[in-house]
C-alpha cells in the first residue's frame, strides 16, 4: 500500500480512535466489544488482520492482557488519550509509514526511535554501569534536542528515549521538550529518585511524559548496586506516580547477582502491586574499561531468565520484554537506525546505546547524514548478525561482527572518559559467546517459535 494510502487510513484511525476513547468512557467494559465489531467491519481484508485477532481474543477470554488493558483505561483520560493517539497513530501507523517511505527513498535504515542523552550528569554511581564512567559534564542543549526531533519526525520518527546519566537532572528541559512537540511520545530510563509531587504535576500537564524506572531486584540486590537507601525513594516514586494515575514501568538489568530476584513470582507481583504497565529486562553489558565481566550471566542463569519472562507473560498483567532473549519478535538486532538509535550527550550518533563508536556527529551533520555514515550503513547492510535469534548481538553474542565493522568502517571510540579500543571490548565479550553459543543453539531449535510457556 502507497505511503498517501497509509497516511490517508491513519488520519481515519485518529478520528475514529477519539470517538472510540469518548465511547468507552462511558462503559469500557462492555462498550470495548462492539468498538472492535466496528473495526472489524470497517477494516480492509488482511489490515492488521493477525494484531486485530489477538486483540479480540484479549477481550474475549478476559484474561491477564485484559486486566492490563483496563488498568490502561484507568490511568488520567488526558494521558491515556494522548498516549494512545501519540503512539498508536503517529508513532505506529502514519509515523511508520513515513519510515517505510524514507527507507526505500533513501536506502539506509529510519528509526522507529531514538535514543538520547540530555546529560552525562547523573546523581548515583551504579556498579557496572558504563555512563557512571562518563563524567557530569556534557549536555545536548535545549535547541540541540529539539533539533534532532524535528528532524526525526521528518523521517516518521514520533518516538523518543531519554537515557543518560540521569535524564531527570534536566527536568526542565525535557518538560518544554514534550510541551513543544506534544504529537510525540517521550519515555525517559530513569533511576527515579529525582520524581517528586512537582515533576508528577508537570507530567500531568503535557501528557506525554513516561518514566521507565530502574530497579534492580528488591532491596539488598538493588542497593548493593545502586546505593543504600535507592529502593525505597524508587518505591516512593512508585507510589506517586500511581496515586496521580501516571502511566510508568521498570528497567532491570539482569545479572550474575541478582537474577534470582528479578526471575521470581514475588518480584513480578511487587511490581504489578505498584502500578507499573510494563517491565523492560536487559542483559548486562560489559561495556567500558570499568566493566565488571563477573557480572554476566551463566548461560543457564540467561537460559532460566528466558524461560521465566515467557512463562509470567502468559500469565501476569504486565507486558514485559527481554531485550536480548525475545529478538526472535523483532528479527535480530534492532540497533543502527534499523528500529532506533543513540546519541550521547557529546552529539555522537551511536548504533546502539551499548556500542560507543561512531563516525559522526549531529553537531556536525544532519540525522540522515548520520543514517548514511559507514558504521550505520554496516549494520544496514549486516542485519540479521545471526540466524539464532538468541544470539542476535554483533557485540555479546558475535564480538567478532563488531570488531570488523569497527575497523573497516573507521568508527572511533566515543567513550568520553576512557576511551577503550575496540580488540578490548570484544576479547572480553568473546569468552562469553563461546559459552553461551551451545546453550542458544539448543534453546533456539527447541522452543524458538514455539506458543507454550516452556
Amino acid at each position: 500500500m502507497s505511503n498517501i494510502g497509509e497516511k490517508t487510513k491513519a488520519a481515519a484511525i485518529s478520528a475514529s480512535l477519539s470517538q472510540a476513547i469518548k465511547y468507552l468512557d462511558k462503559d469500557p467494559d462492555t462498550n470495548i466489544v462492539k468498538i472492535m465489531d466496528l473495526v472489524d467491519k470497517v477494516s480492509a481484508d488482511g489490515w492488521y488482520e493477525e494484531q486485530r485477532k489477538v486483540v479480540r481474543n484479549v477481550i474475549e477470554e478476559k484474561n491477564h492482557w485484559y486486566d492490563l488493558l483496563m488498568k490502561i483505561w484507568e490511568l488520567d483520560p488526558g494521558v491515556r488519550n494522548t498516549f494512545l493517539k501519540n503512539f498508536i497513530v503517529n508513532a505506529s501507523l502514519s509515523g511508520s509509514a513515513t519510515q517505510v517511505s524514507k527507507r526505500e527513498e533513501e536506502g539506509c535504515n529510519i528509526p522507529w526511535a531514538i535514543l538520547l542523552d540530555p546529560t552525562s550528569a547523573c546523581n548515583l554511581h551504579c556498579t557496572g554501569c558504563w555512563a557512571a564512567e562518563y563524567g557530569n559534564h556534557l549536555n545536548l542543549t535545549f535547541e540541540e534536542m529539539d533539533s534532532i526531533v524535528t528532524q526525526g519526525k521528518a523521517l516518521g520518527t514520533y518516538m523518543y528515549i531519554f537515557t543518560g546519566g540521569e535524564p531527570l537532572v534536566r527536568k526542565k528541559d525535557i518538560i518544554a521538550l514534550c510541551e513543544k512537540h506534544s504529537d510525540c511520545e517521550f519515555l525517559s530510563f530513569t533511576n527515579g529518585t529525582l520524581i517528586d509531587e512537582a515533576f508528577c504535576l508537570e507530567m500531568l500537564r503535557v501528557k506525554n511524559f513516561v518514566p521507565a524506572i530502574s530497579l534492580e531486584g528488591f532491596e539488598n540486590a538493588n542497593d548493593g548496586r545502586r546505593g543504600e537507601g535507592v529502593f525505597d525513594k524508587v518505591m516512593a516514586a512508585m507510589r506517586l506516580l500511581k496515586e496521580h494515575k501516571l502511566p510508568f514501568g521498570i528497567s532491570t538489568c539482569y545479572t550474575s547477582v541478582n537474577y534470582k530476584d528479578i526471575s521470581s513470582e514475588e518480584f513480578f507481583d511487587m511490581m504489578i502491586d505498584a502500578g507499573a504497565l510494563f517491565v523492560w529486562f536487559f542483559h548486562y553489558m560489559p561495556v567500558g574499561n570499568g566493566a565488571a565481566p563477573q557480572l554476566l550471566p551463566t548461560p543457564q542463569q540467561r537460559t532460566e531468565m528466558y524461560h521465566k519472562i515467557r512463562e509470567y507473560r502468559n500469565r501476569k498483567a504486565i507486558f514485559s520484554m527481554d531485550f536480548q532473549n525475545d529478538a526472535e519478535y523483532v528479527g535480530g538486532c534492532i540497533a543502527g537506525g534499523r528500529r532506533y538509535l543513540h546519541i550521547n550527550a557529546k552529539g555522537d550518533v551511536e548504533p546502539c546505546v551499548f556500542i560507543h563508536y561512531s563516525n559522526a556527529n549531529i553537531r556536525e551533520c544532519t540525522l540522515l547524514e548520520a543514517l548514511k555514515s559507514p558504521i550505520f550503513m554496516a549494520y544496514h547492510d549486516g542485519q540479521p548478525f545471526n540466524d539464532n535469534m538468541l544470539r542476535p548481538c554483533p557485540m555479546l553474542e558475535n564480538p567478532e561482527k563488531i570488531r570488523a565493522i569497527v575497523k573497516e568502517t573507521g568508527a572511533q571510540s566515543t567513550d568520553y572518559e576512557s576511551p577503550e579500543t575496540i580488540d578490548s571490548l570484544c576479547d572480553r565479550c568473546s569468552p562469553y559467546a563461546k559459552d553461551w553459543e551451545p546453550a542458544a543453539d539448543r534453546l533456539w531449535h527447541a522452543c524458538a517459535g514455539c506458543e507454550k510457556s516452556c
